[in-house]
């Protein structure tokens, strides 16, 4: 019998140092619930002061406000009002990245316990697989017990070898890709006080920090689709929020084909996230039509239209649903079979693992 005893947590026990950091830690992720609106996440963060203590005579809060303005993190405004610098703003990415790997089962990282070893070294990486050796191989890619273990199968105990008996390891090549994460604004991922929003945030600024530290060659976009689909700069994810909008997948979809045909990577993709069913359609006028009661024939059509011409277009759709509606599972289904793509399910917490290692996995190609 395993007893347990819970006690309350007490900052005091902490150094000045990891009081601040963890401290800093939070007020990143309420400052990218908050959609960049601080004022909004010092309110919250008076909130979580009020009932646990974050801050002391030994710890302020000017106190810890004012390390941030050193670190490059805040600035004020001509005004004097409190915003994020691009220190900060570089800050809640790696936050982000952080938060997603730290996330991730042990399996998925590296065998040291990181994740570096997914996504560096040499523009080839070895698999556990084999194939006979060719002329023209590199000797480092031979699989020498398995090559032994072929000759002795030949030979016996004594063997000869020979060049029929060597195998050599298949290896994968990282190449260049585009890829456009779009991601749904609509008034649900809100709903019933469910924050799906700020994951969703999370995983792109996550992929914006491991392009431009891993894969600086790369080309990464945002589209965010409500009624309608725009695109946001980099820089502004941390503002994003979502509002009293329907569904416009085909204006997402559209918009991230436009911005993929314009480059010239060998791999083109799109990573949607979205938790609702397609509601609406922009029509040829630029109005919009809507119907947010039931899955519309009119635009489950026009949406799955345009999945077919992606898939003419060489380009694969990965869809991350944030529900496990019964009626929504048989829409992106048929979706993704007709984009020959691909589907995930996962709620909100694990959203960042399937992006990450999928997004990895498409930059991937057999050599």
């Amino acid at each position: 019998m395993v007893t347990v005893t819970y006690a309350r947590f007490d900052p005091r026990t902490l150094t000045t140092e990891q009081r601040h950091d963890r401290t800093r830690k939070l007020w990143l992720h309420l400052a990218l619930m908050a959609d960049g609106d601080l004022a909004q996440a010092d309110r919250w963060l008076d909130q979580v002061d009020r009932r646990m203590g974050v801050f002391d005579e030994r710890f302020t809060k000017a106190d810890f406000f004012a390390r941030l303005a050193r670190e490059g993190i805040v600035e004020r405004d001509r005004g004097g009002v409190l915003r994020l610098a691009p220190g900060g703003e570089q800050a809640i990415r790696r936050d982000a990245l952080a938060r997603l790997f730290t996330s991730l089962k042990p399996g998925a990282r590296g065998a040291d316990g990181s994740h570096r070893s997914r996504t560096t070294g040499p523009g080839h990486e070895r698999t556990s697989e084999t194939r006979p050796y060719v002329f023209g191989d590199e000797p480092s890619a031979i699989d020498f017990p398995a090559s032994m273990r072929n000759a002795m199968r030949r030979d016996g105990l004594d063997p000869t070898w020979d060049e029929r008996d060597f195998e050599v390891f298949e290896t994968e090549a990282l190449t260049s890709c585009a890829s456009v994460i779009l991601i749904d604004v609509s008034h649900s991922m809100t709903l019933y006080g469910e924050d799906r929003i700020t994951p969703a945030k999370q995983v792109a600024l996550a992929l914006v920090e491991v392009n431009r530290t891993r894969y600086p060659k790369d080309d990464l976009s945002v589209v965010l689709f409500g009624d309608d689909a725009r695109e946001v700069p980099l820089h502004r994810i941390p503002y994003v929020g979502n509002g009293p909008f329907h569904t416009n997948t085909r204006a997402g979809l559209r918009l991230a084909s436009r911005l993929l045909a314009r480059k010239k990577h060998p791999n083109k993709q799109i990573l949607m996230i979205t938790d609702g069913k397609p509601s609406a359609l922009t029509e040829a006028d630029g109005s919009i039509y809507k119907n947010p009661f039931g899955l519309d024939d009119r635009v489950v059509v026009a949406t799955l239209d345009e999945a077919a011409r992606l898939r003419r277009d060489g380009v694969v759709v990965t869809t991350f649903m944030l529900t496990d509606d019964p009626t929504l599972v048989d829409f992106v289904e048929t979706f993704t079979r007709t984009n020959r793509g691909r589907a995930y399910y996962a709620n909100a917490e694990r959203l960042g693992n399937f992006v990450l290692v999928d997004y990895i996995r498409n930059r991937r190609g057999r050599v």
